[in-house]
């Protein structure tokens, strides 16, 4: 899938390609015009992946060949198992969460799962998760916290989902009893917004010692189509909407309402999946050991602080 500024490089790439075939089949030396023909390509894309607008990441954060939750546990850990249910009214396939080995620790790994195709997409709901998976999320915290396990969420959420039943079931309620008992947990927090982090759905699980974005992804209290429809009762302004919200990773470290930003291949992390698992992995155990150092007491008073000092203006 080629996104609409990916065109240009596309076009140049294609042609490497015909060059490449012209001299395997004519036995023409053709390196020299390849080999400048690669330096455009990836001067290129450094220009353009360098100079995204916000709507441009947004669309970055949403390609299907982008890895989701478990392709990230997967890809990190091992003995990953996977707990189900929340012991009050069902499974929920768009929250997956469980006990796995990273780098020779156990850790609570907890995410929302989007899935690949139409099938797996209607399972999961689109990563969209009702109150009882908020409920298993808040479940599985709570047995890390009691196992002394620290806790790792990978958000990847277009919103909570906005049936019907998951109001009748308690959405709001469910997502802000989360919020309240993670800033009580007594074991190191790390959230990592891996997608889309839209609005409480993301919220949700995203209280943290340390919560960090991915380098293309974003982080708002609303998506750049539905705030478009708010404002300007059509979706044709989602672009300028992107703009105005703020929403990406470069804005929200510059706002506070972040504490990094993991770098992403150049192109995205789609271009090559097994870079940017082994990057996120890294920035996992650094930041464990970090977390470490600092005593339960620590850990809870600097995670109120600081989510109490965001939006707080003194002149």
């Amino acid at each position: 899938m080629l996104l609409d500024f990916e065109q240009p490089i596309a076009a140049l790439e294609e042609k490497l390609r015909q060059m490449q075939q012209l001299a395997h089949d004519s036995q023409v030396d053709v390196s020299e015009a390849v080999a400048a023909l690669e330096a455009k390509i990836k001067t290129l894309k450094k220009e353009t992946y360098a100079n995204l607008t916000r709507w441009q990441r947004v669309q970055l954060s949403r390609h299907p060949d982008r890895p989701y939750t478990l392709d990230y546990i997967d890809g990190m850990a091992t003995k990953f198992i996977e707990l189900h249910g929340d012991r009050t009214v069902a499974d929920d396939k768009a929250m997956v969460g469980g006990f796995a080995d990273l780098g020779g620790r156990t850790v609570m790994f907890i995410g929302q799962q989007k899935g690949r195709n139409t099938k797996q997409r209607q399972m999961r709901r689109f990563g969209m998760p009702n109150p009882e998976g908020y409920r298993k999320a808040l479940r599985l915290m709570k047995l890390a916290e009691k196992f002394n396990k620290p806790i790792i969420t990978l958000i990847d959420t277009p919103g909570a989902f906005p049936g019907l039943e998951a109001e009748e079931r308690g959405q709001g309620e469910a997502i802000a009893r989360n919020l309240k008992e993670m800033f009580l947990l007594k074991v190191p927090v790390i959230c990592i917004i891996i997608g889309e982090g839209a609005s409480g759905g993301a919220l949700g699980i995203a209280i943290g010692d340390r919560v960090m974005m991915l380098e293309n992804t974003w982080y708002s209290v609303i998506s750049p189509e539905s705030c478009s429809s708010i404002l300007w009762r059509s979706w044709d302004y989602k672009e300028q909407a992107a703009e105005a919200l703020k929403l990406t990773a470069t804005d929200m470290l510059q706002a506070k309402l972040v504490d990094g930003i993991v770098k992403e291949p150049l192109g995205g992390a789609h271009t090559d999946p097994g870079k940017m698992i082994t990057t996120l992995k890294k920035t996992l155990l650094r930041t464990l050991d970090e977390l470490d150092a600092l005593s339960a007491e620590e850990r809870i008073s600097q995670r109120i602080d600081k989510f109490s000092a965001m939006g707080v203006v003194v002149e």
